[in-house]
């Protein structure tokens, strides 16, 4: 993860925002409230400063032994996935967060069939804990070291915009509330023949983009484009809709969506309206008064770069990948278009 400064720049007036929210709803970057004294969803005072729940659920650290490996953090330091925690009411957690998890643990351990019959707000509500918490983390760490050195801890306006409403949209968790008409992200899933007990984990904060391939499934959200990106690859995905991937096949998507996420030139905006006790939130058009095309212009070799990380694991590197600078190599699809079969591919797992 690298925490780049977007070039985009928010057209919301933030004072606004905090006049039109009802009562219940919590903005941290009001007052950037990042303390272990107020629980991260509700901001109510919590009892002890050990009031606190994993980031990663610990049904998924204890399933793949993640508790005690390596988290690099953002500033190069290196954490471990039991140690990413944010501080969280009991009465949050017992009533909402662990059904949550209990649900998406049951559909997990029954694989690609049971995460597909899950409603997709789960879906996105438990990876948006996941990556929100990891920000958390983040920002905490940052106020730390720039206040240890003097300094004021900054941060983009653009992230903060990006990152509050995420934050807004998380609170659906336990409030009523109720997106009108749209779907704030981009879900893809699918099946993926992996090897037993394989684990990967990716996520881009700065695009707010999550993904994670285990047990026999794939599963990528980009959590703040309004459904852009699925747009984007929609040529793609009816191509291969249907097929089990070989794994490589799986990251050359992600790869393919984590770099179009890059690409993704806006900044989502919403009006945001109290109805009686539940809070509506309403998309604005993406394109807004701009001219300009939502994605900017894709690049064979910097997608080539992403790819080569995607697959570091299968050794190819960027002079193979972009041998042919106009077509990089795909598993996906053939030099016709075509979708390739998983079956025909002869590399590991």
């Amino acid at each position: 993860m690298t925490l780049r400064q977007p070039n985009q720049t928010p057209q919301l007036n933030f004072l606004l925002i905090f006049a039109a929210m009802p009562a219940e709803i919590y903005y941290p970057f009001q007052n950037f409230n990042f303390s272990n004294r107020n629980c991260f969803l509700s901001g109510r005072p919590l009892i002890s400063e050990e009031e606190k729940i994993q980031v990663f659920p610990a049904w998924l650290m204890s399933s793949h032994n993640l508790a005690d490996q390596s988290f690099k953090m953002l500033d190069e330091s290196i954490s471990t996935y039991k140690d990413l925690k944010l501080p969280c009411s009991a009465e949050i957690n017992e009533q909402y967060l662990e059904p949550l998890e209990a649900e998406i643990a049951t559909a997990v351990n029954a694989g690609y069939e049971g995460v597909k019959a899950l409603d997709e707000l789960k879906l996105f509500q438990w990876a948006g804990k996941i990556l929100y918490g990891i920000v958390f983390n983040e920002i905490q760490a940052g106020i730390k070291q720039q206040h240890a050195s003097g300094q004021e801890f900054n941060i983009s306006q653009s992230l903060i915009h990006k990152f509050s409403n995420l934050h807004l949209m998380l609170q659906s968790i336990y409030l009523p509330v109720v997106f009108e008409d749209f779907k704030p992200f981009s879900l893809f899933l699918f099946r993926v023949d992996n090897e037993n007990n394989d684990f990967v984990y990716r996520d881009e904060i700065n695009t707010l983009t999550f993904s994670i391939r285990m047990k026999d499934f794939g599963l990528i959200i980009c959590l703040q484009d309004n459904g852009a990106n699925r747009n984007y690859h929609r040529e793609v995905l009816e191509k291969i809709a249907g097929q089990t991937l070989h794994p490589i096949q799986f990251e050359e998507f992600n790869a393919r969506v984590f770099y179009s996420a890059y690409l993704f030139n806006r900044l989502p905006e919403y009006n945001i309206l109290p109805v009686g006790n539940e809070t509506y939130i309403e998309a604005m058009p993406l394109r807004g008064m701009s001219s300009k095309p939502t994605f900017d212009f894709w690049q064979n070799k910097t997608y080539g770069q992403v790819l080569e990380n995607f697959w570091k694991k299968w050794g190819l590197l960027l002079f193979e990948i972009i041998k042919d600078p106009e077509n990089p190599m795909s598993f996906l699809l053939d030099a016709d278009g075509n979708p390739i079969s998983a079956a025909v591919i002869e590399l590991s797992r």
